[in-house]
């Protein structure tokens, strides 16, 4: 089915998506990869706030390439999530919504979907340069140092993404398999 979702995301909105949706995403999302979350994570250790109210929000496990002139942007392609899985359930517990990448979660990012009510979306890997026509805006909100891993905050218009995990565990990487694999 394809879906357009207005986001932040709510857990409605999260709990009416199935595994396998097409989504087109607008409104507002943040970027951050392994570093990024690595203190994000030392953030919340220590008692300080994140960056951004994590609250509803999406995170794109993504590091632009360098904007090209007139562009807020450049290329935008997906980051292998299982990078960020060790940091997810704690970001999950507090509110996070969703996440979009590429690739398998773990055990762990799986059950905190479902007690968390949010949802695991895939955007397709090697179309980056297709993606970044999708993001009107980028401003980067914390960790300027970390270079294309700082944390951004991006507007996006209508981003094509397929639902991979939804709030009840349904997994389009198993059921596909499944469905598609007769070897």
């Amino acid at each position: 089915m394809n879906r357009h979702i207005n986001v932040p995301m709510t857990k409605e909105k999260a709990a009416s998506l199935k595994a396998g949706d097409y989504v087109y995403l607008t409104g507002t999302i943040y970027t951050a990869r392994d570093a990024a979350h690595k203190r994000m994570d030392e953030a919340l250790d220590r008692g300080e706030a994140l960056p951004f109210d994590i609250e509803g929000s999406i995170i794109y496990y993504m590091g632009p390439s360098p904007a090209r002139e007139g562009r807020p942007i450049g290329s935008a392609g997906p980051t292998t999530a299982s990078r960020m899985d060790k940091y997810t359930p704690r970001l999950l517990d507090l509110g996070m919504r969703a996440m979009i990448g590429k690739g398998k979660r773990n055990r762990d990012v799986m059950d905190a979907i479902v007690r968390g009510g949010a949802v695991y979306f895939a955007a397709v890997g090697g179309a980056g340069a297709i993606l970044s026509k999708c993001i009107l805006s980028s401003e980067i909100v914390a960790y300027e140092d970390l270079g294309t891993e700082a944390v951004r905050r991006l507007t996006i218009q209508d981003f094509p993404v397929v639902v991979v995990m939804d709030t009840l565990g349904n997994n389009l990487y198993e059921t596909a398999v499944k469905e598609f694999c007769t070897l």
